[in-house]
């Protein structure tokens, strides 16, 4: 009986019809026609219909229909054990996600301009080593800002748990190999650009490690912050011209900038005092201030060298100057260094990107001042270090390099709308 029930429990399962005769009962005596309409009983001449189902597994039929329908997908597909080709690209895409937000690439695009920067400071044309610079600055910046993360994992941890590394999306120890192969990689292209260019890349990689890993949380942190970015100023005025002294002011100018925007950012988790944002706003006012001075004399692309005389020239040295000097480009802009050629253009371009510069930065420091509060200090740090662009292409105006300006400052837009969806702090 229990076998009946097992079996009709099966659902679908083949039937066998077998007829038999109507046959009267043990005892002879034939009953009378039933009654039509009668239901269970059979008619004379009728034959009686028997079912009978065949013999099942037990053990198939005490499997749930849901335990079989999961081990035909098993054998089928099995598309549940295995991702599909939308999830393997989704997971790459939240990997890339991870890495731009701990390379910062918003501030990527302020890298550039310092080695362009540092070009027109000597009075140098771009070249192919202006590039290795840049390459340079680019991979030993990106170091910096992976090892800064790799070795504030713990303190990230309880201040920013979303961070790529305290929320487990990039390991540490993928941080820190791509820390020493950045920095291995910045250092090759420094010297495939010559050797005083290795000679200044080489202590600036020093100064990155050692801030990121000694010096970022004492006194004089913010003073090896602003050093290494005057030293990737003069990085690429060694590798375009091979020299550095006439690029110095320039460094200093963007190294100055640096130490307010670093010790302004050491308020930027808990915050902190209106100070640090009222020193930057007074740093931004006295570099617009600079940046609007008319150029003293000084070398141009071509021109003589660095601290030459502005007054009229004689003769027989306007003639030496017009032998030496290839170029008609040079030989104009040689006869008066106090007047490049560019100089129609030149002190516009610089007057406007100098406003850009003060325009970036002076509000959200003004914000910071006034509520010195973690979200607007990182919102004001995040603004001190897009205003590098607009800094960096008024130098460049200001040193004649007027068309290294403009294209250093259409950066500006592309890292402001990329600081919207990752963050450069």
């Amino acid at each position: 009986m229990s076998e009946a029930r097992e079996a009709d429990a099966v659902p679908n399962a083949p039937t066998t019809v077998r007829q038999t005769p109507n046959r009267p009962d043990a005892g002879g005596a034939e009953e009378g026609p039933p009654e039509e309409g009668r239901p269970g009983e059979e008619r004379p001449g009728e034959t009686r219909r028997e079912v009978s189902r065949p013999e099942v597994n037990r053990s198939e039929v005490s499997r749930s229909p849901g335990d079989r329908s999961e081990g035909s997908r098993s054998k089928e597909g099995r598309s549940e054990v295995h991702p599909s080709e939308g999830d393997r690209a989704q997971d790459r895409w939240a990997r890339a996600a991870a890495w731009a937000e701990l390379l910062r690439l918003p501030a990527l695009f302020t890298v550039p301009g310092d080695a362009l920067a540092g070009a027109a400071a000597v009075a140098a044309r771009p070249d192919h080593r202006t590039l290795l610079a840049i390459g340079s600055s680019v991979c030993l910046y990106e170091a910096g800002m992976v090892l800064n993360d790799w070795a504030d994992r713990a303190e990230d941890a309880v201040e920013r748990p979303h961070r790529p590394l305290p929320s487990g999306r990039v390991s540490p120890a993928a941080a820190f190999t791509a820390a020493c192969a950045l920095t291995a990689a910045g250092l090759t292209l420094a010297g495939r650009a010559g050797r005083p260019a290795l000679a200044v890349a080489a202590p600036l990689a020093a100064t990155v490690w050692s801030y990121d890993l000694v010096l970022k949380h004492k006194p004089v942190g913010p003073l090896a912050m602003a050093a290494a970015r005057g030293l990737d100023l003069l990085l690429g005025a060694s590798a375009t011209a091979g020299r550095t002294r006439p690029a110095l002011p320039a460094a200093g100018l963007l190294a100055t900038h640096t130490f307010a925007i670093t010790t302004l950012s050491r308020q930027e988790t808990r915050g902190g005092t209106p100070a640090p944002a009222l020193a930057a706003l007074a740093t931004t006012a006295g570099l617009t201030w600079w940046l609007r001075r008319p150029p003293t004399a000084g070398p141009r692309v071509g021109g003589p060298r660095a601290g030459s005389p502005p007054g009229p020239l004689s003769p027989v040295r306007a003639a030496h100057l017009l032998r030496t000097l290839p170029g008609r480009e040079g030989q104009r802009s040689a006869l008066h260094p106090s007047v490049p050629l560019s100089e129609p253009l030149s002190a516009p371009l610089t007057a406007a990107l100098a406003a850009a510069y003060a325009g970036t930065t002076a509000r959200p420091y003004a914000h910071a001042a006034l509520n010195p509060s973690a979200p607007l200090t990182q919102r004001a740090v995040g603004a001190g270090i897009r205003a590098m662009i607009p800094l960096q292409a008024a130098l460049m105006a200001r040193s004649g390099a007027t068309a290294g300006a403009v294209l250093t400052a259409a950066l500006a837009p592309v890292a402001r709308r990329l600081a919207r969806r990752v963050s450069v702090t």
